[in-house]
This record gives structure tokens, sequence and C-alpha cells, in this order.
């Protein structure tokens, strides 16, 4: 069968999966291959499938490809629900099952990065391995990290930040407000305020482009964006990560964006690695986002570790 092929630059045509009744779009590239386990890779807070465009179009040469939009994320549906780990490693999981049909790397940045690491702990039958490209996720409180532990942080940490330090004890019932909320919203939507927060997590700033931007921005005007956006300030912290690391069983490869301004991705890796001592770990020169910032850099990593998992199996 010809593969399509996709540059980094062009849009990938999906298609739906009815999920407890819910559509969930997805993306699929490249072809099986009986000794490589293929891929699903699963975004950030905020993002959607565009954002892994520049990975699929290498990775499609050597693998199966999925990528994922989360349910309340991208173009997937956006029900008034209560949504954290839980609820996510529930639809990789059903995902890996009913669509890919066998056992998967995953491979999540930030907040994908958490929920792959949940099915990976707790499914584990779906697993094949696991890739965290700065993932988020809380430690156990005796485990304090420089990363703010809640979901919201991610949207943009330093006006949350700012409001905090002003407000000091009343900024998390701020935030609960209606009405706070829906200008906190709008105000996050712009162009121009997701411009400016990206210039702050990108180290190379010419991978922000107009196309990243609206990729960024279209699903805010989604019917439910905003009721997903509000469950944020709701959602109860997930299980720890330290725990779903002494439940893991696969091999597990980090690939740090060691200019992440949200984490201190040196001071984080020993907390994983204090928990899953085996355990591979690449840094490049990067931000939060390195897949979509450094994919040249990144790509072969990825690549050839999966290989060599094929090989071992």
């Amino acid at each position: 069968m010809q593969v399509a092929t996709i540059s980094s630059t062009t849009p990938i045509p999906g298609k739906y999966w009815q999920w407890r009744g819910y559509d969930v779009y997805y993306v699929k590239a490249g072809e099986k291959h009986s000794q490589r386990p293929p891929l699903l890779l699963v975004h950030g807070f905020g993002a959607s499938t565009d954002h892994w465009r520049k990975n699929i179009a290498e990775l499609q040469q050597d693998f199966e490809v999925y990528a994922i939009d989360l349910l309340g994320f991208g173009r997937s549906e956006k029900p008034k629900l209560q949504y954290g780990g839980d609820l996510w490693r529930d639809q990789l999981h059903d995902f890996i099952t009913e669509v890919i049909g066998e056992k998967a790397v995953l491979a999540g940045n930030s907040l994908g990065g958490y929920a792959s690491l949940c099915v990976a702990a707790q499914r584990p039958d779906s697993a094949a391995g696991l890739v965290l490209l700065n993932s988020a996720g809380p430690f156990s409180k005796e485990q304090p990290t420089v990363e703010p532990e809640a979901l919201q942080t991610e949207i943009e940490p330093d006006f949350n930040q700012k409001l905090q330090n002003l407000l000091g004890d009343f900024a998390k019932s701020i935030f609960k407000l209606p009405l706070f909320q829906f200008i906190l919203f709008q105000y996050i939507r712009q162009p121009w305020v997701i411009r400016q927060t990206l210039e702050k997590v990108y180290l190379d700033k010419s991978a922000i482009t107009d196309q990243l931007i609206e990729e960024i921005r279209r699903p805010s005007g989604d019917k439910g964006a905003f009721d997903v956006f509000c469950s944020v300030f709701s959602t109860p912290q997930g299980e720890k990560v330290d725990v779903l690391l002494q439940q893991l069983s696969c091999p597990l490869l980090l690939l740090w964006g060691e200019a992440d301004p949200w984490m201190n991705a040196r001071e984080r890796s020993q907390k994983y690695r204090q928990y899953y001592p085996q355990l591979t770990e690449y840094y490049l020169r990067a931000g939060h986002c390195p897949h979509d910032e450094v994919p040249s850099q990144l790509n072969p990593i990825f690549r050839d570790w999966v290989l060599e998992l094929g090989v071992k199996s």
C-alpha cells in the first residue's frame, strides 16, 4: 500500500472514534510492522494532534503512528464532565484496545505525559513502552516540585502566579468565580496572548508560527470549550507520579527540553530516577515542547529507542 507523504506543515486528515457516546478525533499514518510496536502520541494542555505533525512526518516512515485528541481538547467533543487523569487514562486504554488492537508505545507531552503514565502504570496490557516529554503531574507532598501542581497553571503560569502572589490565600476562591473564569478564558484565547505564552516556553522563537498559534486558538471556539476550561479549577489531583512510577513495568524514556521555564528538568529527573532507576533519558536544548521545537533532534532518539524495543522483544 502506498503511504502518503506528510510534510511538517501539512494538516493530517483524521477521523472520529465514538467513545462513551462522544466523538474523539485521531489521526493515523504509516503502516503496521510485525516486529515494531505502533506509536500513540498524546498532546499537552491546550494542544491537539496538530502539535505532533513534525514528528508524524518522520516517524511514519518506520512505524504505524497514531495521534489522538484527548476528550475536551482539539477536535474531540467537549462535554461538560469532570476531567482528569482517570478519564483520559480510560480513553487512551480503550482507544488502544478498540482501534489500535495491540500494545502501543505511548508518548505524551506535559499533561499528555501524565495521562500516558496513568495508562502505562495502571493499564499495563496497553503499553509496550512509555516516552515522557516534559511530563506534568504532581509528586507526593513530601517530594515537592518547582512545577505548579494544579493543571490550570499550564494555561498561563506567570499570570496565574502573579494573581496568587497578589491575592494570597484568596486566590483559589477567586479562580472559582464564574465571572473571573470567563474573563480569564477570553484573555488566554487571544492570539497575542498565545504567542506571548509560547515565547516564554519555546527557546527557538522561529518555531512559533502563525499556523501554530491558530492551531492552539481554534479549539477554544468550539461548543463546550469554556466548560472544559472551567473544569480544571475543580479537578482533583490524580494519582501522584511517584506512586504511578512504582506501578510501572514497561520501558521508560524521558526526553527533556532543559530550558523549560515551567519545570526544573534536572531536579524533576532525579525524582523519576528515584522511583524508576532503569529509565533512559536525554536532554535537549529546547523548552516545554521539545517535540515541536527541535523535532530534528528528538525524532531520531525516539525512533532508535523504539526500534531497540522491537529488537529486545
